[in-house]
Parts: C-alpha cells; sequence; structure tokens
C-alpha cells in the first residue's frame, strides 16, 4: 500500500483529469489542461493543471501552476488545499479514499504528529510562528514598503505565512491568505501570543475580509517588540504606526500593544526611565495615552506624548515625508535624546533611500 507523499502523488497523477473534476469542479479541461481560478477550487483561468505528461522527461501528470501567485504543486496538495486540510495524515487518508486504497493508520507511538492544542492558545501562536518564514523578498515587505515603511532592519519579530487560514465566522468556510505574523512576547521574550494581519497577494493592501486584523494568545501587558528594552522606548497602538517611527528614529526600542486597551496595560521593563507614549488620534487613543501616562508617572518613569498631524504617524508618513515627520518629532522629544535617537539622515535630506535595507 502506498504510504510517501511520492507514491500517493504518482497515482493521482495517472487520474488527473478525475481529480480535477472532483476536487476542481468549478474548473474545465481546455486542451491537455485543467483551468480553474486558484488551488482552492475558485472559480477562473489562472490556475493550470496539466493532465498529461509531456513527453519523455517532460512536465509529468498532475503538477499545477497558479499563474497570478506563483504558487505551483502537485494533486496532494489540490487535496489539502480544497479540503481545507493540514496534517498530511488527513491528505493522504483524504487521497486513498478517493483512489479507492485503503486508510493508512499510524502506530500509536508515532512521533511525527503533534499534540493538537486550543485554538487561540499561546502555544497555538508559537505553532504559527514556527511555521512562518522571514519577510524579506515577500508580499509582507511589498505591504510595508507601500506603506512607506522602508527601514525594514531588525524586526525579526515580523515574519511571513503564505497560506494562513482566515476563518469569517465559527460556521463558515476556511480562507486562505498570505499573512503578516507578528510575535507577541513578555518582558522575558516569551513568546505569549501572535498578531496576524492579512494580505491581498500582491501586497498592495490588507485582505478584502471583514476583519484583517486577529490576535491570538495572552496580549495583555505584552507587545510587538521592535528592539532590545532600554532606558528608553516608544510604546503605541499598531505595528505599522511603530515602524513609521523607526523610519526616523531606528535605534529607540519600541513597541506595539496591538490596541488602546493593550496599550494602557503594558509593562514596564525594568531599567525604563522615559516613555514616549505613540498617540492615535481618536477618542481610544487619547484614553490609553491618559491611562499609560499615570501608570508611568506613578512608577517613576517620565512620560511624554508623541502626536501626529493625521490620524496616526504612518498616515503622516504616507502624506509627506520623512523629513516632514523628522522635523514634527524634533519639537516633541527630549533635548538629549535628539542626537541619541533622531536619524541625522532624514533631517539633512537624504530621505528614504538613506533608510532602506543595505
Amino acid at each position: 500500500m502506498p504510504r510517501s507523499a511520492a507514491e500517493l502523488a504518482h497515482r493521482l497523477a495517472r487520474e488527473a483529469e478525475a481529480v480535477c473534476r472532483h476536487y476542481l469542479s468549478n474548473g474545465r479541461r481546455v486542451g491537455n489542461y485543467w483551468l480553474v481560478g486558484d488551488v482552492r477550487n475558485t472559480c477562473g483561468r489562472s490556475m493550470f493543471v496539466r493532465l498529461k505528461p509531456k513527453g519523455t522527461g517532460g512536465r509529468p501528470a498532475g503538477k499545477w501552476t497558479d499563474a497570478a501567485t506563483g504558487e505551483h504543486g502537485d494533486l496532494l496538495d489540490v487535496i489539502r488545499e480544497s479540503c481545507s486540510l493540514v496534517d498530511f495524515h488527513d491528505v493522504a487518508n483524504e487521497a486513498r479514499r478517493f483512489l479507492s486504497l485503503p486508510r493508512f493508520e499510524p502506530k500509536s507511538d508515532s512521533r511525527s504528529r503533534l499534540p493538537p492544542v486550543p485554538n487561540g492558545s499561546p502555544e497555538s501562536a508559537r505553532r504559527l510562528l514556527g511555521m512562518s518564514q522571514p519577510i524579506a523578498g515577500t508580499v509582507v515587505e511589498t505591504y510595508l514598503r507601500g506603506r512607506s515603511i522602508t527601514n525594514l532592519h531588525g524586526i525579526d519579530s515580523l515574519r511571513f505565512h503564505p497560506r494562513c487560514y482566515y476563518r469569517p465566522e465559527a460556521d463558515a468556510p476556511t480562507e486562505i491568505w498570505p499573512a503578516m505574523i507578528a510575535a507577541v512576547t513578555d518582558l522575558q521574550g516569551h513568546i505569549t501570543g501572535a498578531h496576524r494581519t492579512w494580505i491581498d497577494p500582491s501586497g498592495r493592501d490588507k485582505a478584502p475580509v471583514d476583519t484583517p486584523r486577529r490576535a491570538m494568545g495572552y496580549l495583555l501587558g505584552h507587545a510587538v517588540r521592535f528592539g532590545p528594552a532600554g532606558d528608553v522606548m516608544a510604546a503605541g497602538e499598531g505595528i505599522e504606526t511603530m515602524l513609521s517611527l523607526r523610519c526616523v528614529m531606528p535605534d529607540m526600542p519600541m513597541v506595539a500593544a496591538l490596541s488602546a486597551a493593550h496599550l494602557a496595560a503594558i509593562l514596564f521593563p525594568a531599567p525604563l526611565r522615559r516613555l514616549y507614549i505613540v498617540r492615535d488620534d481618536d477618542p481610544a487613543g487619547d484614553g490609553a495615552v491618559a491611562g499609560l501616562f499615570d501608570r508611568a508617572q506613578s512608577a517613576g518613569i517620565e512620560a511624554m506624548v508623541l502626536s501626529p498631524q493625521c490620524s496616526d504617524f504612518n498616515e503622516d508618513l504616507r502624506n509627506s515625508d520623512i523629513n516632514v515627520l523628522c522635523a514634527a518629532l524634533r519639537v516633541q522629544i527630549a533635548p538629549e535624546d535628539i542626537a541619541r535617537f533622531l536619524s541625522t539622515r532624514a533631517s539633512t535630506g537624504m530621505g528614504d533611500e538613506a533608510l532602506a535595507p543595505l
């Protein structure tokens, strides 16, 4: 009985058209190809599956490519994505069911499968981050640069997942989109949660879903961190907001709390002596600033508020340029922090190119 992925893929390839008719039912045959929208069986014509091998040594049957996204794979991938399966054991059993082969049940002491964990738990967040990859060269980088965020050094807390599950509601079908995954950590650097931003495959904007941002795990008191803790730190709500500030203050440690309520509750690192509270211009943002300001003062930490000219600092950066943002911050931060943190390259007119990754 076939057990390996290669054996199953080979058997499925012999029945490529039957596989496509069953799992990609929204497509149709055109010549030697099956055309469909994508591997999730969406209507369209951008994905094509080869139904017969192309000569000796040519591309085998069952291989597919999505011209719109660059994704490619075999018929096992078709089964996995069209059926919203995750574990290879489930994919293999579905393939065997289609091929009328006996199911394969692993031995009870098999170590190939991780034990299940509750959805939304810190362990679930750690696994999601473990399955993600660096953002360089991905749609996450495209998305951030499209928001005028050019300094992408030192942001290892951000990762990329090419096929992150999104479920609009508990009983709704699962969708799959690329996503920016942010690690939420405590003061010791332990992962307590993750934040997902689903992104359109083009990278031009967030994915066209109802709630393109969602968090999981334990967030209260914790944050997405950029840079090691020090005596000075900036804290705000959004990831893009804080990354915008890093374009002109690349050496200042920063944290994104992900919401106004969580910003008001962040925990203070032991070395912290001055806290810049990054304000979003809305009622919730004002409330978070007031609450965090009082907590910092009570803890003996100097608190200063940084206010944008628009709704947030990313909008400021996108609507003007890096030098205007630099000038606006120069009059808001402590004099001793200007030389220490404020980028002289931006203020001398070198602009975005000087701050782009080398």
